[in-house]
């Protein structure tokens, strides 16, 4: 199990890479969304906004009405921001479980 310590460097990794992600791109796959990240194994719940292809404000107090939740272990969470586990394949295997619609997950699919 990863600690929460990894967690938050991975999901400020994810973020980083998000912002350097080019801006047709953005432009193109940009959602404005509140986003919880659940994870089970350390039960926290991590939020935030994506707005302008960009993650922000990113903090441990989950958004009850958020737009898009993931679950998804720590250790799968850390695997999937560090690329050694492709987000499609922890999405398809349910290792990463995504509660959005299906735009949304297409969006995401294609920036991640």
């Amino acid at each position: 199990m990863a600690s929460k310590a990894a967690c938050e460097a991975a999901l400020a990794e994810l973020a980083q890479r998000l912002d350097g992600v080019p801006e047709s791109m953005k432009r193109r796959h940009s959602v404005d969304r509140t986003i919880n990240c659940h994870l089970p194994d350390l039960q926290v719940t991590y939020s935030g906004r994506l707005s302008d292809g960009v993650l922000c404000d990113i903090t441990d107090q989950p958004l009850p009405s958020a737009q898009i939740r993931l679950t998804v272990s720590s250790d799968d969470l850390v695997a999937v921001t560090r690329g050694d586990l492709p987000f499609t394949s922890a999405w398809s295997s349910g290792r990463l479980r995504i509660e959005a619609s299906m735009l949304d997950m297409l969006r995401l699919r294609a920036i991640l």
